[in-house]
């Protein structure tokens, strides 16, 4: 997006936290009447296709996340092309598999406790460093290049969605919490995520012209920190790897909880890891990593859209009648959205 980076990025973090909003107004609304013992049916109906939505949406969110982490590993190494990349995703997603039919995958979301700390602390190390770097070099730095904003500007960004997706994860969390808990978890995290997407991106700008004219890739974030201190490139493969593992399996995980929901308990969870190691390692040896964010992107559109969808039969539903008009207007006007980035969202190439 060249020049206009940080508005980009401004734009797909407001998307997102209105696509939370609509996901907090269905934990407050919608659940309560789908945990009646006679759910409305079209209520339910709705419901069920989101889940089958969002179910596809992780299939194809975990050959990405795992794709990115076999990148990092593999560049670490000077082995990083694109079939040692995919060997190496392969295997990983046997291995999760395996360990989720064999023993649940329970022990390994235990990584994700140390592995947000280790996250964090790198991000705020990587923003310091480029902090001190903008200030010692800006001004010798070559400019960004100007870019002009349009139609096909809106369509990759559409394509990025995947980047500021996981939020929703609260909405499937309520054997373990409340509402108001994971209401608030949400809002928390958004914020939280919204700040450092923003700020690291501002930082980032004065590097942008280094690597303009380098064409895209997963691991171009290491070049792009190789000229700022020669720590932060191995700190960032580390971040990567805990990050893309663990983001791979707590939606593996989610997954198989969809699949042992929506089937009552006939089929189990360990079914959905099956279905999605299968379908993930069809991806990765099918399209390339830009197409499987976009892929992944318009899958989640897709889900929201069904979010938004049952939010309007929820609000429609509620006794508040003085707010349920701006409620349902807005509902529909980011469906529309929604449904206009899952049909024309494209690859970053």
């Amino acid at each position: 997006m060249g020049t206009w980076t940080p508005i980009a990025m401004a734009g797909i973090i407001a998307l997102s936290y209105l696509i939370g909003w609509v996901i907090r107004f269905n934990i407050a609304h919608a659940e309560p009447l789908l945990n009646t013992k006679a759910p409305p049916h079209l209520l339910k109906s709705m419901e069920f296709a989101s889940n089958l939505a969002v179910f596809a949406a992780y299939l194809i969110s975990v050959a990405f996340y795992l794709r990115v982490m076999s990148a990092f590993i593999l560049r670490s190494v000077d082995m990083n092309t694109e079939t040692n990349a995919n060997i190496l995703t392969s295997l990983v997603l046997v291995l999760i598999c395996v360990a989720g039919l064999l023993r649940g995958l329970k022990t390994l979301e235990l990584l994700e406790e140390y592995s947000v700390s280790i996250k964090l602390a790198i991000i705020g190390a990587a923003c310091a460093g480029l902090m001190w770097f903008s200030l010692e070099n800006g001004s010798s730095l070559p400019a960004v290049a100007e870019t002009e904003f349009d139609l096909d500007s809106l369509r990759l960004l559409g394509g990025m969605l995947l980047m500021v997706q996981g939020f929703e994860t609260s909405r499937y969390l309520g054997d373990e919490y409340d509402g108001p808990t994971r209401i608030r978890s949400m809002k928390y995290a958004q914020i939280l995520a919204g700040a450092i997407y923003i700020g690291f991106v501002l930082l980032f700008m004065p590097l942008l012209g280094l690597v303009q004219d380098v064409p895209p890739e997963e691991t171009a974030i290491i070049g792009m920190l190789e000229h700022v201190s020669f720590i932060l490139p191995i700190m960032m493969i580390i971040a990567a790897t805990f990050s893309q593992f663990s983001a791979a399996v707590a939606d593996t995980l989610s997954g198989g909880g969809i699949v042992r929901e929506e089937s009552q308990g006939m089929a189990p969870a360990r079914a959905g890891y099956a279905i999605i190691t299968i379908g993930a390692i069809i991806l990765i040896w099918q399209i390339n990593i830009f197409e499987i964010v976009a892929y992944a992107s318009r899958a989640f559109a897709f889900y929201y859209f069904t979010q938004c969808l049952v939010a309007i039969i929820a609000a429609r539903r509620s006794d508040n009648k003085n707010g349920n008009s701006l409620r349902i207007t807005g509902f529909t006007t980011l469906a529309l959205i929604l449904l206009w980035i899952t049909i024309y969202a494209v690859p970053v190439e």
